[in-house]
């Protein structure tokens, strides 16, 4: 049995075990999209797993800054190879929106957030969002900050301490499903049996510590729906 959360050791793990059951917990890759299981009800194989959808997370992201910001006049985001789908997601968003968007593709990791928004300035409306990367590392929230941009993140991790919002699944409930997964396999079940499946529970954490240095005041309707307020 082989438990895997990245693209790279998932790779590795197809390529050497080939009978071996595998559960991947697919959060920076869409293992679909990229050929490693056949469908989500009938991935094939000996793979399965969770997985999350991350261009519709994006949006998702854009809807719940601008909700929280009101007045944003353009929204900046940073994104890599690995973000494309992200990418294109999110500027359909911005376009529904009725807000100007930037996508700023960052290269040669690890990133440099300082000058990937060197021409941003919360002042003039800009907003950032970031899409979800293998490669992404601390730093881009404290950037933001820097330049005063309301910002959203991913979820939960060293960079919540800085965004102003961050939201993501819930990766308690991703390890309970592939804790469930590996049990079943353990209980004589066949991984390509199984459907890959899609976390359920989603956070969103406010940072009220951000939202003071930035001068903001968040509406009711975003702290009443937050799962963890930072103060």
């Amino acid at each position: 049995m082989i438990v895997v959360g990245a693209e790279a050791p998932l790779k590795a793990a197809i390529a050497a075990y080939h009978s071996t059951p595998v559960v991947f917990r697919a959060v920076d890759f869409d293992p679909l999209a990229k050929g490693y299981i056949a469908s989500l009800a009938h991935p094939g194989g000996n793979l399965t797993g969770v997985m999350l959808q991350q261009p519709e997370l994006v949006a998702k992201r854009l809807d719940l800054l601008t909700q929280a910001v009101p007045n944003i006049a353009r929204i900046v985001l940073l994104y890599d190879v690995s973000g494309e789908d992200q990418r294109e997601a999110a500027e359909r968003a911005a376009s529904a929106l009725g807000i100007p968007l930037e996508a700023i593709e960052l290269r040669n990791p690890p990133y440099d957030y300082e000058q990937a928004l060197a021409e941003t300035d919360g002042a003039r409306g800009d907003a950032l969002v970031i899409t979800s990367s293998p490669f992404n590392r601390p730093g881009a929230a404290e950037a933001a900050l820097r330049h005063r941009l309301p910002s959203i993140g991913i979820g939960r991790g060293a960079d919540k301490a800085s965004f102003l919002m961050s939201y993501g699944p819930s990766l308690p409930d991703m390890f309970r499903i592939s804790a469930d997964y590996v049990d079943q396999i353990l209980k004589g079940r066949k991984a390509a049996d199984l459907p890959v499946q899609q976390p359920t529970k989603f956070e969103l954490i406010v940072n009220l510590k951000t939202e003071k240095a930035l001068g903001l005041t968040l509406p009711q309707s975003i702290l009443g729906r937050a799962d963890e307020v930072i103060e």
